[in-house]
């Protein structure tokens, strides 16, 4: 018969093995719970929030002012906030004091997730302003709602809505450029290389002056979903589907043969496959005549992938200084 003593040494091996085995398969839920979410489960977009709100540095100390909000189309998602710099406000009569040269953003989000208000940088509101440009941030439908493809004609669409409102608004239609981040870095890539979705509204690559793919690993669809992460495949599946034909016409690398966007920006962290892609393009654009720079940070991972985006307007934030030379040189020409 057991000794006391022995009986407690093996009821408490017997808690802690209990305990390790609960921990475990919390682990397991936790993790497959965020990489294999049906598109409807919002655990991971929690998860993502949460861990982004959390690893987010301080924002600018003022606010930045209450931007115009424009509809550039008939859906709720098309829509856009607009700040101008001083110098660009419009008059009574529609004549603008002076006209600025536009940046349009395009937020990230996988696609499916993500808008204008909560996946873009509380710095660049501010910043691009002070630096004598309008700035504008768009919303576009989203996956399974709309496809990539209607997402790349929301951009092309939303640029035609403020060029044909130029004057009005007081920017300058010559002095262009496009810059998304993440999955906004594929959509102003693909409407910077694929000229069908400029063309479908009138617009073609002399209204684009440059592109500035931000952190984005989707330039070349095909390959990323070969040898992207892993955790990544559900979206891209969701996003490109399984066809070969279709995920290549999505691909900014294989539209980059001449003609393209005239320059472009690639700015990137320490991700494998963001590096890998970004340089990829980059190549191949050059290859065709387009004018190419990099900016390489520091960064890994999701949290890396944020920081880019959530810094870029914070004059202490390596790439902003390097983004404003960029823009002065492409504005100037």
């Amino acid at each position: 018969m057991p000794r006391a003593a022995d009986r407690i040494t093996a009821q408490k091996d017997k808690t802690m093995k209990k305990t390790a085995m609960l921990a475990l398969a919390g682990a397991a839920l936790s993790v497959g719970a965020i990489a294999e979410a049906a598109p409807g489960d919002r655990l991971r977009d929690r998860i993502a929030a949460w861990r982004q709100a959390r690893a987010a540095p301080p924002g600018p100390a003022v606010a930045a002012p209450a931007p115009m909000t424009l509809a550039y189309g008939a859906d709720p998602l098309q829509q856009l906030d607009l700040w101008r710099p001083a110098n660009a406000s419009g008059t009574p009569s529609g004549k603008p004091s002076g006209k600025a040269p536009l940046v349009l953003f395009v937020h990230g989000g996988g696609w499916k997730r993500g808008s204008k208000d909560n996946a873009g940088s509380r710095w660049a509101p501010l910043h691009f302003p002070a630096q004598g440009y309008a700035y504008a941030a768009i919303d576009y439908r989203l996956v399974p709602q709309a496809t990539v493809e209607e997402q790349a004609g929301d951009v092309a669409r939303a640029l035609k809505f403020l060029l044909g409102r130029a004057d009005e608004l007081g920017i300058d239609p010559a002095r262009v450029v496009l810059m998304g981040h993440s999955a906004g870095a594929q959509l102003v890539a693909l409407v910077g290389t694929d000229e069908r979705y400029l063309k479908a509204v009138g617009l073609s690559f002399a209204d684009v002056a440059g592109v500035i793919p931000n952190d984005g690993a989707a330039y070349d669809v095909p390959a990323q979903m070969r040898d992207g992460p892993a955790i990544m495949q559900q979206t891209y599946a969701q996003a490109f589907g399984s066809d070969p034909a279709r995920q290549r016409a999505l691909s900014p690398t294989h539209h980059a043969a001449t003609p393209n966007a005239p320059a472009f920006l690639f700015l990137h962290v320490q991700r494998p496959d963001g590096v890998r892609q970004a340089q990829a393009l980059g190549k191949a654009l050059s290859a065709a005549g387009s004018k190419v720079e990099y900016g390489s940070f520091p960064g890994e991972g999701l949290r890396g992938h944020g920081e880019i985006n959530r810094q870029l307007g914070n004059p202490d934030y390596a790439a902003t200084p390097l983004v404003d030379a960029w823009l002065k040189r492409i504005f100037a020409r």
